[in-house]
């Protein structure tokens, strides 16, 4: 398997999970608000920002699921390590807010680091080759003209 296979296939597998995920918070926020990681429900019409979340989950997905679709590989590493902000700044919220710690590392960390290195990865893949000069070949002397 290819570096690029390897690449392609864990870059839709976060696009999937990020549609999945923000769906989630989109169709039925109350069912998966306990598993962000926060120690309480938003009071009030707090239950919107939830929602909120959903629409930046998705909307971060289609922006990578866009440049993996469209082939701009090296766009799509830049976007994976800008948009690796999102998750290590829901893992700072809920350590600031003694919301649980699992949830902080393992779900919100763990996406932050993959996307590190999966960003990494494809700049890797996509870095341009240095050539190497070929070699000159020893050739007759050219008859002066007279």
């Amino acid at each position: 398997m290819t570096l690029k296979t390897v690449n392609t296939a864990v870059t839709a597998a976060l696009v999937l999970f990020t549609f999945w995920f923000g769906g989630q918070f989109i169709l039925t926020p109350e069912t998966v608000a306990p598993t962000f990681g926060l120690p309480s429900w938003p009071s009030g019409d707090g239950g919107g920002f939830l929602i909120l979340k959903g629409i930046r989950d998705v909307g971060s997905g289609l922006v990578i699921g866009v440049l993996l679709l469209t082939g701009h590989r090296r766009a799509m590493a830049w976007a994976l390590l800008t948009e690796s902000l999102i998750p290590f700044g829901d893992m700072s919220n809920i350590l600031a807010h003694q919301g649980s710690t699992a949830a902080a590392f393992g779900v919100h960390g763990l996406t932050a680091v993959t996307m590190v290195i999966l960003g990494l990865l494809l700049l890797r893949e996509t870095r341009t080759a240095t050539l190497v000069p070929a070699p000159v070949e020893a050739t007759a002397p050219v008859p002066a003209m007279r």
